[in-house]
């Protein structure tokens, strides 16, 4: 049994076949009454296209949010206002905070003034425990007022300045311990083991003071990208503040849904209140714009770097804009409809419409159809894809030699929707049904 080849193109690949030399209308021999067309190979180029939905990026979007509950004292920058990485942009007033670095700040004074002075052996214990439960607990407040802080460069700083303070505060408490065993074994005073504990009293102290200050110092919002600001969050702004816009603008990332309200300039107003995570404003980096297309798996495999394509807006009716792949992701993304596809970045170049004139700067999130070139056969043997049948696995056309037509194999390489790329089994101008190829049989006379 025959089937034609254009029941084998996958669906979701648009290809494109420009023939050079002889058009198919030229190459056309003529039709007998049975409906059978008779044209001839031709040579041109074969572009095999891969066409996917997708949306502009950024090249990264950061949110910041409060830190922590309190007041939004300053709000020093406007809506459009450009500004640069480390640049304050507000400050938040949080009681919670400064009664805890004040209350911090008195305890350092109060270690800086004495040690510990008449505990006795069996008393040492009791006020080493003490000292390791005021120190988890001020490690415990730095961790949950880092938490609260979206900004991941600083809430991870402030995360690592914890972990560091609390292994070298262990590592002291463990030496007073190690020095009371000492006294024990009689080869240290029981002064040098006081001596180790207030060294370690002093050093939660003042580790409790410095986590406490790194949590205030972070209620001043410092721009951690350079970019345009957006009061407010994003659309789907997670708890990562500086990722690339295509990952705000996707799942997968925990939302937090903005707090522009229509008809509201400012998300919030400077004097007003604010919760811990609330979005105060958006720092939008459109220095370099790109693109995210959804690929279907069965197509993707033929997607990789460097391949170039072609962009349409659906804001720009009649521009085209020109990409360039830059990666393609290793793990699938799954649709509502439940299919798999992958996600290809590339790099967006400016466009233009039709007659050249310069086409407008896209912003982030519109969406886009992107048209990859994922091969290419140039100066290649071209036939109609409608001349290719498939019979038990193997490619023919119908030929016509000594005026009847014959059954020849054929290898298929780049498949256009129209055109398709012979790269063996016939040469260019030779005779072949181009039209009814599935009524031909065997020996049968061909049409004049």
């Amino acid at each position: 049994m025959f089937r034609p080849i254009r029941a084998r193109l996958r669906p979701g690949v648009l290809a494109l076949g420009i023939v050079m030399l002889v058009s198919l209308t030229a190459a056309s021999c003529g039709s007998d009454d049975d409906g059978i067309t008779v044209g001839s190979a031709t040579r041109g180029t074969v572009d095999e296209i891969v066409e996917a939905p997708g949306s502009v990026t950024a090249r990264a979007a950061a949110t910041l949010s409060a830190p922590a509950a309190g007041t939004l004292t300053e709000l020093r920058v406007e809506a459009g206002q450009r500004v640069s990485k480390g640049q304050v942009v507000a400050v938040i007033d949080s009681p919670e905070l400064e009664a805890r670095r004040e209350s911090a700040a008195k305890a350092l004074d109060q270690s800086s003034h004495g040690g510990s002075p008449g505990v006795s052996t069996s008393g040492f214990t009791a006020v080493r425990r003490k000292t390791d439960k005021q120190a988890a607990t001020a490690f415990d407040d730095a961790r949950s007022a880092a938490g609260k802080i979206t900004d991941a460069d600083v809430r991870g700083v402030l995360l690592k300045q914890v972990d560091a303070a609390q292994q070298q505060y262990e590592a002291a408490s463990a030496a007073a311990a190690a020095t009371l065993k000492s006294v024990q074994r009689g080869v240290a005073s029981l002064g040098e083991a006081v001596g180790a504990l207030s060294e370690a009293q002093r050093l939660q102290a003042q580790q409790a003071y410095d986590l406490a200050d790194a949590a205030v110092d972070a209620l001043t919002l410092r721009a951690p990208v350079a970019g345009t600001v957006q009061f407010g969050g994003t659309a789907s702004a997670g708890a990562s503040t500086s990722s690339s816009l295509s990952a705000l603008l996707s799942a997968g990332s925990a939302p937090a849904a903005s707090t522009s309200l229509p008809g509201v300039d400012t998300a919030v107003p400077q004097g007003g209140y604010v919760a811990a995570g609330t979005p105060i404003l958006t720092i939008v980096d459109v220095t370099r714009l790109g693109l995210t297309a959804e690929v279907d798996e069965t197509d993707v495999l033929l997607v990789e770097a460097g391949v170039t394509a072609t962009v349409e807006l659906d804001a720009a009716t009649g521009a085209s804009y020109p990409a360039t792949v830059r990666a393609v992701d290793l793990l699938p993304t799954t649709s509502a409809q439940g299919g798999v596809s992958y996600r290809v970045r590339l790099d967006l170049a400016a466009g233009k419409y039709d007659d050249g004139a310069k086409a407008p700067t896209p912003r982030p999130g519109m969406s886009a159809v992107v048209r990859l070139q994922v091969r290419q056969a140039a100066d290649a043997v071209t036939v109609p894809a409608s001349a290719i049948l498939n019979a038990d696995g193997q490619d023919t056309v119908w030929t016509v030699r000594n005026g009847r037509y014959q059954r020849v194999p054929v290898k298929v390489g780049v498949q256009g929707e129209d055109v398709v790329q012979v790269s063996s089994g016939i040469d260019a101008g030779q005779p072949i049904v181009v039209g009814g190829a599935d009524l031909v049989h065997p020996g049968d006379k061909a049409s004049s």
